[in-house]
């Protein structure tokens, strides 16, 4: 355990930036998880609507540093190409 007062700050900080992440990211994935599950329903409105919160979410992950930017426009590429190719009912 730390000794020093800052040390013990930044102990304190890093435990609720770190809560505050996994809560974060945890969202990513869920949202990711929806999009992906209206695909495999074959529901093209619903992959689409879901599809474009799942992009603002994507894109404030990239904003606060929990996924690169590669990464964010890999999964909304994906994704997007997934929701085009459903056949429109």
């Amino acid at each position: 355990m730390p000794i020093i007062k800052s040390a013990i700050k930044r102990l304190r900080q890093n435990r609720s930036r770190n809560l505050q992440n996994k809560a974060e990211k945890s969202n990513l994935r869920s949202t990711i998880k929806r999009v992906r599950a209206a695909i495999a329903a074959k529901d093209k409105a619903g992959a689409q609507t879901t599809l474009a919160g799942a992009i603002s979410v994507i894109d404030r992950s990239v904003g606060k540093g929990l996924i690169h930017k590669n990464t964010a426009s890999r999964y909304k590429s994906r994704l997007s190409r997934q929701t085009n190719a459903l056949p429109t009912s």
